[in-house]
């Protein structure tokens, strides 16, 4: 009998002539990656601050902020800086060259739409800390019988939170704990636990534009319209015209990740998984009468969500509305969650982002930038006529679908594309509130690459195991990038004008 000796001491006459000329090739490759990036950056900077000095139509101030947001988007790829530090030192460069005040600077902290998320959080937190979200879950997931309807049930689930819980990276935080249940739940069931870790992020993401509170960049959108002096769409008629959106986009991405990455025939036999699956990964009760907490916090839900709705009515903006919620949601004996505690586990480190986002897309807008650029992007299609307005909608869901490669930040894209959406739309005749609204939905599209979402990034590894790879969202990127684009456009032409948002003006 042959006997394979192995030795776990490693004998560097054997290793180094191996890994060391990998490690130089990988580190070779990342330098030149760098290299050929920055020198790109470079030249772009360059050619536009040569533009501003010889043009007409783009001035030497709009010429530098264009500068300022190229070396931001630079950084927001290249380098190990985080998105609120490049964002941040972006907005300052722009004050200290006069483009904005320092006051608009501020400002940008301070707007409506940073208020509604805050309180929008604090609400959220109680939710969780209530575990009424783990209870309906749980009711609902548990009725499933085939790997099939888990997956439906689970993404119906996932829907929903979104017109309770903001932003998709709260709603990811709140799905992980569900996930990791049903995952252990499922341990013998490899590829669905798979799948379902894929389509938890894919749903979250292409489900957000259901609602106002969804994502931060839908009041990026709203304060950019105000600015631009444009009416504004509320709480409800977002709710109208994204919730159908949202849901058909959902069951799409359920569909493509059954055929993608399900079971096979298997693993394709009946399943069980029970209310109890969901107790042992709690100490929130999920069965029985609700709890006291959980009475609450719906109450609140319940009244914010309708005064939400009905704000012709009473005339309260939806961000009193929220900061009544908050309010009422961490007042002594409603819940076992202080204000104090809520604000300070809010995701300030976003909320300055987007503050700073919406600094840069002033700037951008102020210095004549953003006209220049939308000029420059859309010249050719202001020659074509009648037919140059559908052409235009069509680029611009091909653009803020694609923007997610160099911009990462959903609230960045929107502070940045939307000004530009905006200026070429209404010499076009296109409403520009249309034309808005449609970058921000396409812009839900960001499921290429592990960085390209929060939501995308805190799927991808469960207690230090991987549940998919690159090479997995790479394929599904590959089906849901056209489908989802098909779907916008299906929306932008046909059904958000019989709902109430006409295209063209």
């Amino acid at each position: 009998m042959s006997k394979l000796l192995y030795s776990s001491q490693e004998r560097p006459d054997e290793r180094l002539p191996v890994t060391a000329p990998l490690n130089q090739v990988n580190s070779s490759f990342i330098t030149g990656r760098l290299v050929v990036s920055l020198a790109g950056a470079v030249t772009l900077v360059a050619a536009v601050t040569w533009t501003g000095f010889g043009s007409a139509s783009l001035s030497l101030q709009g010429a530098l902020a264009l500068s300022i947001f190229i070396i931001a988007i630079w950084a927001w790829v290249f380098s190990p800086l985080t998105d609120t530090y490049v964002s941040l030192a972006a907005a300052v460069a722009l004050v200290l060259t006069g483009i904005i005040s320092t006051e608009r600077f501020t400002a940008s902290l301070g707007t409506s739409a940073v208020w509604l998320l805050v309180a929008a959080v604090v609400m959220a937190q109680v939710l969780t800390a209530s575990g009424l979200t783990r209870r309906l879950t749980a009711q609902l997931v548990s009725r499933a019988r085939t790997p099939r309807q888990l997956a439906y049930l689970f993404n119906l689930a996932l829907f929903l939170t979104v017109y309770l819980v903001p932003s998709p990276s709260g709603r990811a935080a709140l799905a992980l704990p569900i996930y990791q249940a049903l995952a252990d739940a499922l341990g013998n069931r490899p590829a669905l636990v798979k799948a379902l870790g894929i389509l938890a992020p894919a749903s979250i993401l292409v489900s957000a534009v259901a609602s106002f509170i969804g994502a931060g960049a839908h009041l990026v959108t709203s304060e950019i319209l105000t600015a631009y002096g444009l009416e504004t769409i509320g709480f409800l008629e977002w709710m109208i015209l994204g919730s159908g959106l949202g849901l058909l986009a959902s069951l799409v991405v359920t569909e493509l990740v059954l055929q993608l990455f399900g079971p096979s025939r298997e693993e394709q036999g009946p399943i069980e998984v029970t209310v109890a699956d969901f107790e042992q990964a709690s100490d929130t009760p999920v069965r029985g009468p609700l709890t006291a907490p959980e009475r609450n916090i719906a109450l609140v839900l319940l009244v914010a969500v309708l005064l939400w709705c009905t704000e012709t009515l009473h005339g309260l903006t939806p961000v009193i509305v929220a900061v009544l919620g908050a309010l009422a949601a961490t007042a002594p004996g409603v819940s076992s969650i202080k204000l104090g505690a809520a604000l300070k586990k809010a995701p300030w480190p976003m909320l300055l982002f987007m503050a700073a986002t919406l600094a840069i897309g002033t700037g951008l807008a102020d210095s004549g930038a953003a006209s220049w650029l939308a000029e420059s992007l859309f010249a050719p299609v202001s020659q074509l006529g009648s037919s140059g307005s559908a052409i235009f909608i069509l680029m611009v869901i091909l653009i803020s679908t694609a923007a997610h490669l160099v911009i990462q930040s959903r609230s960045a894209r929107s502070a940045v594309l939307i000004p530009l959406v905006i200026t070429a739309a209404l010499p076009l005749g296109v409403n520009p509130v249309a034309a808005a609204f449609i970058s921000t939905a396409a812009a839900g599209f960001c499921h290429t690459l592990t960085s390209s979402a929060k939501p995308v990034a805190l799927f991808a590894n469960m207690d230090g195991r991987p549940t998919y790879t690159p090479a997995d969202l790479l394929k599904l990127s590959a089906w849901l990038a056209p489908l989802h684009a098909m779907l916008i456009a299906l929306f932008s032409f046909f059904i958000w004008p019989l709902l109430g948002l006409p295209l063209y003006t």
